[in-house]
């Protein structure tokens, strides 16, 4: 008859026999290619900032990351991607605050956002700027209001539910006017579609419109964060114009399927932020506007659950619709 000494003893020993496995995979990790999927078009901020960090991550861990671009609904294809391939490592998440507005934009996406992915580290956060040709004779947020409570305007975004539309509607809702959502399949063909005036107006991220601002092509109106951008410091924010409630957290950064090991996330994590603070990666974000925002992996998974349900507050109280 097996004592309850012994029972114990072989519980314990199955138990280590199934943990050792996943330890040792860990330990072993990375052995081969890393697949980093960006849910976005190749040119949209995150798919900009994304191949940033990704270059000396690739250094530090010995091993390739090659960037996948699959754009769509929002963020969600791509997403969905990562939540159905392997949890060990070799598939990342290269996303931004889209994700936290994806369940309240898709209820019913194939994967759950807030259960099915964790963080691992945010690369920082971008402001948001709303843009609009210089054909349309608008150069202030204000005047652009103004216009668009009497007559019928547009604006553009790189997706429904993206953060571009977003940030959009977090600005129609908090300054009381209507417009007609034109989506896009990434940021890049939306802007130009704005600069050339065939679509009103845009709120994108400081990095993918920074060259049609130099340019010329497209006019700063303001910028969605509670204090001006360093990118743009001439350039008010929308709370400044006026509009409160209208700031938009366009957060940046690195998630993997929620069952990666542990392991595995906190090398991730380590590994990330030393390669965040290398002073050739901090110039070249500094120049796409990205302020920093460190935060653990635990305090990215609370501020993703968040902004979850205060986004899903929001479009109810406001009936949005977004299709």
């Amino acid at each position: 008859m097996t004592t309850r000494r012994e029972l114990l003893s072989l519980s314990g020993a199955a138990l280590a026999a199934s943990v050792l496995p996943r330890f040792a995979r860990a330990q072993q990790w990375p052995s081969k290619t890393i697949r980093a999927i960006v849910p976005f078009g190749p040119g949209s901020t995150i798919d900009v900032i994304g191949r940033i960090v990704v270059d000396p991550l690739s250094a530090a861990l010995g091993q390739p990351i090659v960037v996948e671009n699959r754009g769509g609904a929002g963020g969600s294809i791509g997403s969905a991607a990562v939540v159905n391939a392997q949890p060990d490592g070799y598939t990342l998440l290269i996303h931004a605050s889209a994700h936290s507005a994806a369940p309240a934009a898709y209820p019913n996406a194939p994967y759950d956002a807030g259960r099915d992915l964790r963080g691992v580290a945010v690369f920082g956060s971008v402001p948001t700027v709303t843009v609009i040709s210089p054909a349309k004779g608008i150069k202030t947020l204000k005047e652009l209001v103004e216009a668009a409570r009497k007559g019928s305007f547009t604006f553009a975004s790189a997706g429904i539910g993206s953060a571009t539309h977003w940030a959009a509607e977090r600005l129609r809702l908090a300054a009381g006017f209507k417009a007609v959502h034109v989506p896009f399949k990434g940021g890049p063909p939306a802007l130009t579609e704005v600069a050339a005036g065939r679509v009103d107006f845009m709120c994108i991220g400081v990095t993918s419109g920074m060259p049609f601002i130099r340019s010329g092509r497209l006019i700063p109106l303001a910028v969605s964060t509670l204090e001006r951008s360093s990118a743009l410091p001439e350039v008010p924010t929308t709370t400044e114009a006026g509009y409160a409630g209208s700031d938009y957290i366009f957060w940046n950064g690195m998630l993997v399927h929620a069952k990666t090991p542990a392991a595995i996330v906190d090398r991730l994590h380590e590994e990330t932020m030393k390669a965040l603070r290398q002073p050739a990666v901090v110039e070249r974000l500094k120049s796409q506007g990205l302020e920093p925002m460190p935060l653990s992996p635990a305090r990215f998974d609370a501020l993703i659950a968040e902004e979850i349900e205060r986004n899903k507050a929001i479009v109810k109280a406001a009936g949005l619709k977004f299709n």
